[in-house]
């Protein structure tokens, strides 16, 4: 596999979750997420407008990948909620391209982008500090990769983070040779 090559969630969820764990690697996810926002902020603002160019037509530009992260944000907010306050709660799975595709069509500024993202993540973060390590091991049922827990859900987004940065990165210095 490539290393900017994510398995599919849907058809391969075990290997989709290791991918991102590895990515994680030993880092504590808390600190890696912590560092995530200022990290997507000096990339966004320093591209200046290759932000929002796709490096070819099938892929996300940098600002796509940004809103992508939101998007998965909003989403894990709910899930560990859910998971935290219900005793093996429904994940319903969603389509990341059609989130992006009919929910960011233009494409936000990214001060919006950012206006939804930071206190989400604060928030998310200072759950998980406050969260006792018997109840992260609690889980939901995911409706594509099976029962996933809290702490698995978390560890993932700190590789999920990593994964999207790279993508945007890379959609940024492919925006700049054209």
């Amino acid at each position: 596999m490539q290393e900017h090559r994510s398995p599919d969630p849907i058809t391969e969820p075990q290997a989709y979750q290791q991918h991102l764990l590895g990515l994680l690697g030993p880092d504590d996810p808390a600190v890696v997420q912590e560092r995530t926002p200022s990290a997507w902020w000096s990339l966004l603002t320093e591209a200046g407008p290759d932000t929002s160019t796709r490096p070819a037509d099938a892929e996300w530009s940098a600002l796509e990948c940004f809103a992508h992260a939101v998007d998965a944000e909003i989403v894990m907010s709910s899930r560990y909620r859910w998971i935290l306050a219900h005793d093996e709660p429904p994940l319903i799975g969603y389509d990341q391209d059609l989130w992006v595709d009919r929910l960011h069509r233009p494409v936000e500024p990214v001060e919006e982008l950012f206006a939804m993202f930071e206190p989400l993540r604060a928030s998310n973060i200072a759950l998980w500090r406050r969260t006792p390590d018997a109840l992260r091991e609690r889980v939901g049922m995911h409706g594509e990769r099976g029962p996933e827990s809290y702490d698995l859900e978390f560890r993932m987004i700190g590789g999920h983070d990593r994964f999207h940065m790279a993508q945007a990165e890379r959609a940024v210095a492919a925006a700049a040779t054209r």
